[in-house]
């Protein structure tokens, strides 16, 4: 006969189980769809990689450091998209002086962020999590925040659909470092908050998805939604 001590000890082996099935299945459907993408992206690597050393000298690659689970730093990879040597702001805003010609095709086209898939592989991102923010910004994980680095940061999520064209929603005369601290920064975490604790595999395909879409302008935000974000005294949270 079981006691109730015994269906209690078990429940916590059970969550485990569950917890270790989902983190097994989550890390394969990571490295397979990182495998497929590299390879669907092959075919256009030599042009990127010309144009990117044609266009203006410097690498061909951008590292720099991320926050990422647990507040671990990791080196993020992206295809350089600013003139190299430039300095400034943590964030990128609309007409960027420092951004190449070919950097603001990558930006507006998102294949900036293909070499992240190698972090994918590295198990340091996942396809589908929140985005790993600059150590700028490492102190703004405070209080109920922090709650955002319990979860692998991703390539695609709620947020880089909803954010999907950040750099207009910087006002004009604001500094945009401040403005990204005081209202896009908490922002984003809320949503982080709201989906990530909950996610499913199933919710993360949906995602991957729109993530994709949202490169060519589909399933964006209301540019009313957006532009409310210019409203420093007004910070809703964005709509499913």
């Amino acid at each position: 006969m079981t006691s109730e001590s015994d269906v209690h000890d078990r429940a916590p082996a059970r969550i485990g189980a569950v917890g270790r099935a989902d983190a097994t299945l989550r890390r394969i459907f990571d490295v397979v769809v990182a495998l497929a993408g590299i390879v669907c992206f092959l075919p256009i690597l030599i042009p990127v990689v010309l144009a990117i050393r044609l266009d203006s000298p410097g690498p061909i690659l951008y590292a720099q450091n991320r926050l990422g689970q647990h507040g671990r730093i990791f080196r993020l990879y992206k295809f350089r998209k600013f003139h190299d040597g430039a300095t400034g702001k943590a964030v990128t805003v609309r007409n960027d002086r420092r951004m190449t010609r070919v950097g603001r095709f990558l930006e507006r086209t998102k294949i900036d962020e293909v070499p992240q898939l190698w972090n994918v592989l590295k198990g340091e991102m996942s396809i589908v999590g929140p985005r790993p923010e600059t150590l700028d910004f490492a102190d703004g994980f405070d209080g109920i925040y922090r709650g955002v680095l319990d979860h692998r940061p991703g390539i695609f999520g709620p947020n880089q659909v909803y954010f999907r064209n950040e750099g207009a929603l910087f006002p004009d005369g604001i500094d945009p470092h401040e403005f990204y601290r005081a209202v896009l920064f908490p922002a984003k975490a809320r949503i982080d908050l709201e989906y990530f604790p909950r996610r499913s595999l199933p919710q993360d395909v949906v995602w991957l998805a729109r993530g994709v879409l949202a490169v060519f302008g589909v399933g964006l935000p209301s540019e009313e939604t957006l532009r409310r974000f210019r409203n420093l005294e007004n910070r809703p949270v964005l709509p499913d």
